[in-house]
């Protein structure tokens, strides 16, 4: 499995729209900005076919360091969860066997 950047993917969409590649840039930008603002404000986002975006709180909670066995107080905190949509998983599904284990 091998890690695309941003810019990489900003190079494959530049390529296949004949698009400048600093237009597609602040294109790209800007929507993972929205993305970002809209989640900070605690929003929900669907993107039809391919996913949901939304924030979860975790619950404070106490953990203990495994080096030193010290119980150490976890503050509550927001995350992101993403799921896939229908499109997303039957592509995913067509990529790997089932039972496949690596």
């Amino acid at each position: 499995m091998s890690t695309v950047t941003k810019k990489e993917l900003i190079d494959r969409i530049a390529e296949s729209t004949q698009a400048k590649r600093v237009v597609v840039k602040r294109i790209v930008q800007s929507f993972l900005d929205e993305i970002a603002n809209e989640l900070t404000a605690g929003n929900r986002l669907e993107f039809r076919d391919f996913g949901v975006f939304e924030t979860r709180t975790k619950a404070p909670r106490v953990a203990q360091n495994p080096k030193t066995l010290q119980r150490v107080h976890v503050p509550a905190k927001r995350t992101v969860k993403f799921k896939m949509g229908r499109l997303m998983k039957q592509k995913l599904a067509s990529l790997v066997p089932v039972g496949d284990t690596e």
